[in-house]
C-alpha cells in the first residue's frame, strides 16, 4: 500500500486529496479545498498579486500539516491556468517548494486534460465509451476525448473566473455581458471542436466545481451532497435552466443557497454560462456530474 497526495492548484481554488493505493484499489483518505483566488487578476496583468500569493500559501501550509500528520509517502503538487499565465510565477512555486520540500509542475493544458479524464474515467464502463470529459475550471476549460485512453485534447481559456473577470462583473448580469461573453465562450469551444471531436462522444462527464455545483441546483439539494451528485445525469434543459437563473439573481440571493461555497459565489454565473454554450456545442442531451477529476488523476499516477 501507498500512501499518496496530490494537490492540484487552479485559478480559483486549491485541494488537496489524500488516498491509500493497493494493488488497483483505492481508498480516499481525506479531499479537502480551499477557495483562494490565486489568479485574481491574472487574465489582465499577467502577474500574481501578492495578496494572492499568501492566501494560496496558507492554505499550503494547512495542507502540509495534514499531509505530516498522515504520514503521506509520496507528494504530487501541480498548477494550472493562472500560474501558466503569470510572469512572476516564481514567488508562488518557491514558496510552495520551502513549506512542502517538493517541485511545483505548472503542467501544460494537455496534460491537464489527460489527468482530469484519467481520475473522470477511471473506474467507469467501457460500454459508455467514447467519452468526452470537460474540465471547467477558474482560468481554462479542457475538452478530452477517448475510449480506454485519451485520444484528442484541447484546453481553452474560458475558466470562470476568466469569464467574469472579462465579462460578467455585475450581478445580475446583463444582457449585452452576456452576449459578449457567448462569442467569446463560443469561439474559444470552436477552436477545441477543430481538435477534438466533441460531438462524437456516446457519454459527456463534467468534473470541477462549476459542474458539480450546477449539477446541485438541477438536483434542487438543500445542501451540498457530494454522494448525491456524483455520477448523477444532468439534463441540457435543466442545465440552461439553471444558467439563466444564476444570470437574474442578486449576488446575496446566490449566495444564501445551501449548495453553493462561498468562494463560488461571485463566478458561478460565468462557469454555468461556459457549461451551457458545451452543452449547446456538444449537442449533449444530458451529462454526468463527477466528483472524481484530475486530483484522482494525479494520485493514481504516483503508483502506475
Amino acid at each position: 500500500m501507498t500512501r499518496v497526495a496530490a494537490i492540484d492548484c487552479g485559478t480559483n481554488s486549491i485541494r488537496l486529496l489524500i488516498a491509500d493505493i493497493d494493488n488497483g484499489e483505492f481508498k480516499e483518505i481525506v479531499r479537502s479545498m480551499e477557495v483562494v483566488r490565486l489568479g485574481q487578476g491574472v487574465d489582465k496583468n499577467k502577474l500574481f498579486q501578492p495578496d494572492a500569493i499568501d492566501r494560496t500559501l496558507a492554505a499550503v501550509d494547512n495542507f502540509n500539516e495534514e499531509i505530516v500528520s498522515k504520514s503521506v509517502e509520496k507528494i504530487r503538487f501541480c498548477a494550472t491556468s493562472a500560474t501558466r499565465d503569470a510572469t512572476n510565477r516564481s514567488l508562488f512555486t518557491d514558496g510552495v517548494k520551502n513549506i512542502l520540500g517538493v517541485e511545483v509542475e505548472v503542467i501544460p493544458g494537455d496534460e491537464e486534460a489527460k489527468l482530469s479524464y484519467f481520475g473522470a474515467t477511471k473506474g467507469l464502463k467501457q460500454s459508455d465509451a467514447p467519452f468526452l470529459v470537460v474540465d471547467i475550471g477558474g482560468g481554462s476549460t479542457e475538452f478530452v476525448y477517448g475510449h480506454e485512453k485519451v485520444e484528442f485534447a484541447k484546453s481553452v481559456d474560458i475558466g470562470c473566473v476568466r469569464m467574469s473577470e472579462r465579462h460578467l462583473n455585475t450581478q445580475p448580469a446583463t444582457m449585452d455581458q452576456v452576449a459578449r461573453a457567448i462569442v467569446d465562450i463560443d469561439k474559444a469551444i470552436a477552436q477545441a471542436a477543430a481538435i477534438v471531436p466533441i460531438s462524437a462522444a456516446k457519454t459527456l462527464i463534467a468534473v470541477a466545481g462549476t459542474a458539480t455545483t450546477v449539477a446541485a441546483a438541477a438536483l434542487e439539494l438543500k445542501e451540498y451532497d457530494r454522494n448525491l451528485i456524483h455520477l448523477s445525469r444532468i439534463s441540457a434543459d435543466k442545465v440552461y435552466k439553471v444558467s439563466a437563473m444564476l444570470q437574474s439573481m442578486q449576488k446575496n440571493e446566490i449566495a444564501e443557497l445551501g449548495y453553493m461555497h462561498p468562494g463560488r459565489v461571485d463566478v458561478i454565473t460565468a462557469g454555468s454560462l461556459v457549461l451551457s454554450r458545451v452543452m449547446a456545442a456538444t449537442g449533449a442531451s444530458e451529462f454526468v456530474a463527477s466528483e472524481s477529476d484530475i486530483l484522482d488523476g494525479m494520485a493514481w499516477s504516483l503508483v502506475d
